[in-house]
């Protein structure tokens, strides 16, 4: 994929960040209380099954990296904001996963999750962050979400819900129909987030994937989406790059450390500004925000040193004892819209549970 330069950014003026560009609905309040409630009984699900509490979503972890993020020297002034106002780098943990609540076998194939930890990060915080020293990010390989609104959110989630632990054989069936329907939609040029969503993701290599924040956050004086994108030439010889998950529940995770274990992997960190907020509208999640209007331009790279990417230590230290959450943010980077409102109550929640149930608190 190539890079787009400072010379693509759009020339219209990004729109400037005003609390106005929020809408808030009277019953957000309930849909946030049915979302926890929901969040809450799958995790409880899972713990009574296993003994163990495990997230609400993206409970199965396919990689867990340590590297450096690098902030770009000679940013002009509407990307030099907040985290990436001036050129330095910062240690990041990035965990690669999946959105169910149970450890399903791979061949049940799902959209793929990576999150962002940024350490020591210093500045001005978002309510409920006060001392803490992180800036999460919150990717998904598709570019928008799955449901325009919390409460659409919640009705999917409700399904879910039912089937949380259960028919595992039939999942895995299902997914198998779904990706070969989604196979013929993208033959003639199409594409359904929803049959990836319900199990018809290609099995493919997680790490040629360009993941994307789907949802906008501050961006200093301004508003955007983040891009995460591959850049290294093997991580680009792996986009939509075939993997065997024949008798490998858990191959796509194999697939990963075998990679990480030969050579280092670098992602460019990217940035797309609001210019039109009709086109590219803060409350509505499921709308993609066209890059004719606005492209997506590094702000930072990634790098990942050759390393062991998944153990059984690194999955008691991250998806145990840490806990992602968008609103782990700067001020500069507070989330916005009706879907990171929702998060921030049911993220919060759910780390509660987890962190409660196994007797290890969550470190940010």
């Amino acid at each position: 994929m190539t890079s787009p330069t400072l010379s693509a950014m759009s020339s219209t003026a990004p729109v400037r960040y005003d609390p106005a560009v929020e809408t808030f609905r009277d019953d957000e309040a309930q849909t946030q209380t049915d979302l926890v409630a929901t969040l809450v009984d799958m995790e409880k699900t899972m713990a009574e099954h296993t003994g163990h509490a495990m997230r609400a979503v993206h409970a199965k972890s396919h990689g867990v990296l340590r590297g450096e993020l690098q902030v770009l020297d000679g940013l002009p002034e509407p990307l030099a904001q907040g985290l990436f106002a001036a050129a330095r780098g910062y240690p990041v943990v990035m965990r690669l996963s999946t959105p169910p609540a149970e450890m399903l076998d791979d061949r049940v194939s799902l959209p793929r999750g990576m999150a962002v930890k940024v350490l020591g990060v210093e500045g001005p915080r978002v309510e409920g962050s006060e001392g803490d020293t992180t800036q999460d990010f919150l990717f998904v390989d598709g570019p928008v979400f799955a449901a325009p609104d919390a409460k659409g959110f919640l009705r999917s989630l409700k399904l879910l819900a039912g089937t949380t632990d259960k028919a595992p054989n039939a999942k895995r069936v299902l997914s198998s129909v779904l990706q070969g329907v989604e196979k013929v939609v993208e033959a003639v040029g199409g594409k359904s987030g929803t049959l990836i969503a319900m199990g018809g993701h290609p099995e493919t290599h997680p790490l040629g994937a360009t993941f994307f924040t789907q949802v906008p956050i501050r961006y200093g004086n301004h508003i955007a989406k983040l891009q995460l994108a591959p850049v290294s030439p093997a991580l680009l010889a792996l986009e939509n790059a075939p993997i065997d998950l024949t008798d490998k529940p858990d191959g796509t995770r194999e697939a990963v450390t075998d990679f990480m274990r030969q050579q280092p992997a670098v992602w460019e960190l990217r940035v797309q500004l609001c210019v039109d907020l009709e086109r590219m509208p803060v409350e509505d999640a499921s709308v993609e925000w066209p890059q004719s209007l606005s492209p997506f331009i590094a702000v930072a790279r990634i790098t990942a040193d050759a390393q062991e990417a998944w153990s059984d230590a690194l999955a008691l230290e991250v998806d145990d004892g840490m806990a992602f959450n968008p609103w782990h943010a700067l001020a500069a980077h507070r989330p916005l819209g009706n879907v990171m409102r929702a998060r921030k109550v049911a993220y919060a929640a759910s780390s509660k549970f987890r962190g409660e149930h196994n007797g290890c608190p969550m470190h940010r």
